[in-house]
């Protein structure tokens, strides 16, 4: 016999004050902090500081996907039958905010090893970090839903979090470059991009235990005799296609974001020749996004899901595909066509998120299991094979046009961070374009699974 669901009491509807609100926001920044310099600058490092070829710090990002892939459903799992004083969700952020923000710094530190002792020490640190980043970001992400069971207030929650996720990436943008230049004048590369991490890492780690001390866990979980387990991850593929779409959808344009954010260091260094608009450049990719997210909510309702994401991802295609006949003198253009692509990036990019807890309610609806945490992590897995993509590939193109760090470059390796910087996001994109068009919950379908699953408890 189904065991009867409690109704949510005063304390789990209640309103989140603001306190808390950036409390919580301040994870996703300190998340971004350290993974978007990890994502955007790793590659640069390994190749232009610490001396690792191309194409071996490509296989690296492949590899270590692969691991996670294995990682990352059994942190879910383990999250979802996690129960103890400090809740389901916040210990993580307590006792595993000092270990990333050490591996951060290890990943930027290098030490005086021969070329196979410099890859194995860049593989050791780097799937280090990429774990604990997972025992972060998924009980983070599911931690959302504990707070308070008030639509509205998920709603501003969220804002608020994307809000700070951004500043992430503005800050990134601007003081990565500014503070390894800094460091760089009163010590040597590898030392200045070393206390570079320092910083960033340090900032981070505090900025969670804020977040851990700032909320509470008010929904506490429903007691539910279906026994969860990581064997479910395969249930969810074959009957949650909302999932398999969205999870699609993460590593197409997490990987293009990624892509060009990891090349574009490259592009505006050896095609521009203009190391010094690096900066600008990056923060051109994050800054859009506080004109882009207020906005969101009112697009959604004046064209629907699929319309929005169409248009937000044509108009980056355009953009990018842009740069292949901006020529490189037109420096005002280019930039521009920077923003153009961002907006559409990042509006889609951050309404993506949204979709996320109606494929937990169509998971539960088919399966008879809520199971947010191993949902979560699945997506955190697809939003990293994203990211690495952003070493990957350009780490590839590079090795195969025969780029040569810190030299001038021939006419064929210019051509070749041209492809990656225009064609090859254009393409992903597209893909992004054909495969979110399969994602089948419209607000009518997700009515009536609200209704079933209501329905079912009571």
């Amino acid at each position: 016999m189904p065991s009867v669901q409690p109704q949510p009491s005063l304390q789990e509807n209640s309103k989140l004050g603001m306190r808390e609100k950036i409390g919580y926001a301040s994870g996703d920044l300190a998340s971004n902090l350290i993974y978007q310099t990890t994502s955007i600058y790793l590659l640069f490092f390994y190749t232009n500081i610490y001396g690792i070829s191309p194409g071996a710090a490509a296989t690296m990002f492949l590899v270590v996907r692969l691991i996670d892939a294995i990682s990352d459903p059994l942190v879910g799992s383990l999250v979802d039958k996690t129960n103890t004083r400090f809740g389901r969700f916040r210990p993580y952020l307590l006792f595993w905010a000092i270990p990333f923000a050490g591996l951060a710094f290890l990943c930027f530190t290098t030490p005086d090893f021969t070329e196979g002792g410099k890859l194995i020490y860049a593989y050791v640190t780097y799937i280090g970090l990429s774990i604990v980043y997972t025992f972060v970001n998924v009980p983070y992400a599911a931690l959302t839903p504990a707070l308070t069971k008030n639509s509205n207030e998920i709603v501003s929650l969220t804002s608020v979090r994307m809000i700070f996720a951004n500043l992430g990436g503005v800050i990134v943008a601007y003081f990565v470059p500014f503070l390894s230049n800094y460091f760089g004048e009163i010590a040597s590369p590898t030392r200045s991009w070393q206390l570079t991490m320092g910083i960033i890492g340090l900032v981070g780690a505090l900025l969670l235990l804020f977040c851990f001390f700032s909320t509470k866990e008010r929904v506490k979980p429903v007691n539910n005799d279906a026994k969860i387990k990581f064997t479910d991850i395969f249930e969810q593929f074959a009957k949650n296609r909302p999932l398999v779409v969205l999870s699609i959808f993460f590593v197409l344009i997490f990987g293009v974001n990624s892509i060009s954010n990891s090349i574009g260091v490259y592009y505006v260094t050896y095609n521009l020749g203009r190391e010094d608009l690096v900066g600008l450049y990056a923060l051109l990719g994050s800054l859009p996004a506080f004109l882009c997210i207020p906005l969101i909510p009112w697009l959604n309702r004046k064209l629907g899901k699929k319309a929005l994401l169409n248009l937000s991802l044509i108009l980056s295609i355009v953009g990018t595909l842009s740069l292949l006949l901006i020529p490189p003198t037109m420096i005002e253009l280019i930039l521009i066509s920077r923003v153009v692509t961002a907006i559409g990036t990042l509006t889609a990019g951050a309404f993506m998120w949204a979709l996320i807890p109606e494929t937990i309610e169509y998971g539960e609806y088919v399966t008879g299991k809520r199971l947010s945490g191993l949902i979560y992590s699945l997506i955190g897995f697809f939003f990293k094979c994203g990211m690495a993509l952003g070493g990957a590939i350009p780490g590839l193109v590079l090795s195969q046009f025969g780029f040569v760090a810190n030299q001038a470059q021939s006419s064929q390796a210019l051509f070749g961070i041209l492809i990656g910087t225009a064609l090859i996001p254009a393409i992903v994109l597209a893909l992004a374009l054909v495969n979110i068009n399969f994602y089948n919950i419209d607000d009518k379908k997700l009515s009536q699974i609200r209704a079933a699953l209501k329905e079912r408890a009571a």
